[in-house]
């Protein structure tokens, strides 16, 4: 393939062989749907195991119910805050196609370590039995030694090639897209909305198909076809190799931020002025070099393009003399760290959300773990409920972008119709409906447990699981609209130099959200200790709904928090404030 001229190649990308990318050639549509298709394998792999990994722990590992819970939630968490390392490894030494391959490897061979182990029962603790008057008592002894260093191993080979993946995988498909021309940009919004539809394919297939193989045919199974997916996701990423366009890594984003900040104490005033120039020069005003030293200052900046107005602490660093010469900054350095402070509050922002959502995989599938799960002569497993945010999502997904966004542009006559800021803020509203929702729905169902006398929860109450669903289709709807919002918000307006980094922080508010979803629930049976809200022998002796309207306050309040710095906020790029 020919190089190109310059007008025919995109600046600052390469394809896989490392030579100039083309337009003609690389980017677009056909190369981000390579990306989607992988997405599908790649959040099947993961959920397919996450979602039911604590009976995993709980049955063959013979972890207490409190250490199963904790350890699927420092797996989890784990898994989505090393997705910063894998942004930024993206941004700073390597591309998102090589990070992709490097991850997807890793969380192979973690899936390969647990199949082995899930397959022997070697590898694993004995099988523990009730003693009878034909049986030898086999205690129930929790997996211990190297049996349990194979099983840590693997689940945190899984966690770091997870990581990588989310740092890299939705960054490398955005950048396929040309954000100078408007068709580009309707591109890229496109992507980031079939993205997250992809997600909720893959977890579909998860939660329900490999579900139901995991509890009737093995765990072997499970760990199995986790493992032939994320096997498959390699070749099908490769065979769009040839259409890729690839960043070229610009060295590390973490090192200009501690470079600005540092520099921004740490500086002397530069003396000014056209007099002073000159005298340090011993020149006269007549000689050449005056008008060289007019269009620099001793930063290297040109004084025609002076920093924002905004966080003015930080233009010390561009505007005067560092105290050491590895400290020198340049104006565009300075606002590139003034964009990722500025990005920091909407993030922080979302977590609360995030902390509702984790909901969904504890307290909401205990509820309805309680009602009645039988649809027909079928019997719905507690670990599936999730496929209603799922189905909502995979069907709201396609009309946000084909509906939706067309009549808001017709609307507002923007180009995005609905900004970035304005969607983010959609998903804390619906997370604050969600939870009010699911304070109704736990309300009705005490009211039946009542009615009903079944308090020791030993048969499931005369209520259908459906009521529960309401919550998740809220939690759903609020998850597409802010993880969509808030990966493109953060690809847009971060510095190029940090794109993959900026959106690894989307997983990072989830992750902690999960953890500050466990910290909430110490806090309050702590606040509530002579009546905890959270604890009993089963959820009927819990004030769930106590916590849920809890949750709904200090959603309200967050939102409020939101709608503080989002209306303040700037876009780098024209027509879309919020």
């Amino acid at each position: 393939m020919e190089e190109g001229n310059e007008s025919e190649r995109w600046e600052g990308y390469v394809d896989w062989r490392n030579r100039p990318a083309l337009k003609r050639h690389h980017g677009g549509m056909l190369a981000a749907s390579f990306v989607l298709v992988v997405e599908v394998l790649e959040n099947l792999a993961f959920l397919a195991n996450a979602s039911n990994l604590v009976l995993y722990l709980a049955d063959f590992m013979h972890f207490s119910p409190a250490r199963s819970a904790n350890t699927v939630t420092n797996f989890m968490g784990t898994a989505f805050l090393l997705a910063l390392l894998g942004g930024f490894l993206s941004d700073a030494f390597l591309s998102t196609y090589y990070i992709y391959l490097i991850s997807a490897v890793i969380e192979f061979l973690g899936l390969i370590l647990l199949t082995i182990q899930a397959r022997s029962p070697s590898l694993k603790p004995p099988i523990c039995n009730h003693p009878t008057n034909t049986q030898t008592p086999i205690p129930c002894k929790q997996v211990g030694g190297g049996k349990a260093a194979i099983l840590f191993t693997g689940l945190y080979l899984v966690a770091l090639g997870v990581g990588g993946i989310k740092g890299s995988l939705p960054a490398h498909g955005a950048q396929q897209f040309d954000h100078t021309t408007a068709l580009g940009r309707k591109q890229r919004s496109t992507f980031f909305n079939y993205y997250v539809f992809c997600l909720s394919c893959g977890a579909l297939i998860a939660v329900t198909l490999v579900v139901w193989i995991e509890d009737n045919k093995g765990w072997q199974w499970g760990f199995g076809i986790s493992t032939a997916a994320i096997l498959l996701s390699l070749p099908l990423f490769l065979a769009g190799s040839s259409t890729y366009r690839n960043k070229i890594p610009e060295g590390s984003p973490l090192t200009t931020i501690a470079k600005v900040l540092i520099a921004s104490s740490c500086t002397i005033q530069i003396a000014r002025g056209p007099s002073n120039a000159i005298m340090s020069m011993g020149t006269s005003p007549s000689m050449p070099t005056q008008t060289n030293n007019e269009e620099e200052d001793e930063n290297g900046n040109d004084p025609k393009d002076p920093p924002s107005r905004g966080l003015k602490f930080l233009n010390r660093a561009a505007t005067r003399k560092p105290v050491w010469q590895g400290l020198k900054c340049t104006i565009e350095e300075v606002e590139e760290v003034k964009v990722v402070i500025r990005i920091l509050p909407i993030f922080a922002c979302t977590i609360i959300l995030n902390c509702c959502l984790a909901q969904l995989s504890t307290f909401s599938v205990q509820q309805a773990a309680s009602m009645n799960t039988k649809l027909g002569s079928l019997s719905v497993p507690p670990a599936s409920l999730p496929i209603f945010p799922v189905v909502f999502i995979m069907i709201l997904a396609p009309l946000y972008d084909h509906v939706i966004i067309p009549f808001a542009r017709k609307a507002t006559k923007s180009e995005m119709g609905i900004s970035h800021l304005q969607r983010i803020g959609i998903g804390l509203v619906l997370s604050i409906v969600a939870m009010a929702v699911a304070a109704l729905v736990e309300i009705k169902r005490k009211h039946v447990v009542h009615q009903s006398g079944l308090f020791d929860g030993s048969r499931p109450l005369p209520i259908t699981f459906f009521w529960v669903a309401l919550q998740y289709l809220f939690l759903g709807s609020a998850d597409l609209f802010t993880l969509a919002g808030l990966l493109e918000f953060f690809f847009t307006e971060a510095p190029v130099s940090m794109r993959s980094l900026a959106m690894s922080l989307s997983w990072a508010s989830l992750a902690m959200g999960y953890y500050l979803s466990s910290v909430l629930v110490s806090i309050v049976n702590s606040a509530t200790s002579r009546s905890p809200w959270l604890s009993g022998s089963n959820l009927n002796h819990y004030h769930l709904d106590h916590f849920y309207w809890l949750m709904c306050v200090l959603s309200a309040l967050n939102f409020i928090h939101y709608l503080l710095w989002a209306t303040r906020y700037k876009y780098r790029s024209a027509g879309c404030n919020i």
